[in-house]
């Protein structure tokens, strides 16, 4: 019997017992033992809840229990989180959790303790829900040198701008239908600013180049300045625009942003709407390689953190080697970046030329006084200058 204890008892925390309770006889089977809860750590009391007695309110109680084997930190956010994953850690307790923040942040800290103890951190719910990303990264992929990872990695995004393409609507009014179905918080901001993707990325990064990233330090760009009219525009170029985090790897080193891109219908990513994530790779030998699954959500993201249980389980008192070193990695200015640009103004075409050179210009339904054009391929740096020295601009999105 294999006993573990939850820290937080909301959505994933109980949807972690609900996995283990629904399919119980093949988990154990694939385990090699029986999974038991035996506490549950949240600051409230759930009466008439069928796991009510499990619940315990001292952390302490878990740290020094030696029973507990497994540790599943569901509480979301840097603190407690990482004081009560170290300790429990550094007390020989394997931890899996889906905090895409305390991983971001502490993985490679947590990962160090991990295999001077011989036991495991695992990660796979923090990036991509249900999506299996982690794992293949470190296991199935280990033969290519990635050469990109560019994905959807917010299903509140990703719902809310597939909700203005189908239906038209504003920035505004989506996001409240965003919160009314509960897939935006009431602080929306993280999801919308694009810092959940940042961090996100920042982890996928660092597990491909085995270095520490800092998500401070990517270029970071949300949704909440695209209007209806951008969304008209790309519609008459039958594009769509997607938030992509995106890392490439170059002759400098690797470049990571996240921001708006309008994509083609040729590009693989163009076709993932609603609440779902997709995280396409691509691998000097493999070629191109796509995640596709629910990338949020109370049961899939528990299926990943139970998947983390049954690989520990099958992998007790023995460490399963992540490579991703304390050492920071310094990642390339992204000003570097090149990229292709959509631009809408209200300066006249000859004074666009003027400055632009050649560029393909973009008529769109329902929109007047205005312009809208597509730039030749340069870099973020140059765009900059050019936008400068052109004036009037009302819109910026990058083009793929």
């Amino acid at each position: 019997m294999i006993k573990i204890a939850i820290l937080g008892y909301g959505t994933i925390g109980s949807g972690v017992v609900e996995v283990l309770n629904t399919n119980r006889e093949s988990i154990a089977k694939r385990a090699g033992d029986e999974i038991e809860v035996k506490y549950i750590l949240d600051l409230r009391d759930f009466p008439g809840d069928p796991m009510e007695d499990k619940v315990i309110h001292d952390y302490n109680v878990i740290a020094e229990d030696p029973e507990v084997q497994v540790v599943v930190e569901a509480m979301g956010g840097v603190e407690p989180a990482y004081t009560f994953v170290k300790r429990a850690l550094l007390a020989g307790k394997n931890v899996t959790t889906s905090n895409k923040a305390l991983v971001a942040k502490h993985g490679a800290e947590l990962i160090a303790i991990a295999k001077e103890q011989n036991i495991n951190f695992l990660f796979e719910a923090s990036v991509g829900g249900g999506i299996p990303i982690i794992r293949p990264l470190n296991s199935s992929l280990t033969a290519d040198e990635i050469e990109e990872i560019t994905g959807i990695l917010n299903g509140t995004t990703n719902y809310m701008l597939s909700k203005m393409t189908f239906e038209g609507l504003e920035f505004d009014d989506v996001l409240k239908d965003a919160q009314s179905r509960g897939y935006a918080e009431a602080d929306p901001t993280a999801d919308v600013e694009g810092y959940d993707a940042c961090r996100k990325i920042a982890i996928l990064t660092a597990l491909v180049c085995g270095q520490q990233v800092d998500f401070e330090d990517i270029y970071t760009e949300g949704i909440s300045s695209i209007t209806a009219d951008d969304i008209k525009y790309a519609n008459a170029m039958g594009r769509v625009i997607k938030l992509l985090a995106t890392s490439k790897k170059t002759e400098e080193g690797y470049c990571a942003m996240v921001a708006p891109f309008m994509l083609s219908q040729q590009h693989p990513l163009y076709s993932v709407n609603d609440v779902f994530n997709a995280i396409f790779v691509h691998g000097n030998v493999l070629g191109d390689a796509m995640f596709y699954g629910s990338g949020a959500g109370k049961l899939p993201t528990a299926s990943a953190v139970v998947a983390d249980i049954v690989d520990i389980a099958k992998h007790l008192h023995k460490n399963i080697l992540i490579s991703w070193s304390s050492g920071k990695l310094n990642l390339v200015d992204s000003k570097k970046a090149e990229n292709r640009f959509f631009v809408r103004t209200t300066e006249a075409k000859e004074r666009v030329k003027s400055v632009f050179g050649e560029v393909e210009f973009v008529e769109a339904p329902d929109v007047a006084g205005e312009i809208g054009f597509i730039t030749g391929i340069m870099t973020e740096e140059a765009f900059e200058e050019k936008a400068e020295a052109l004036k009037n601009i009302k819109q910026r999105i990058r083009v793929v």
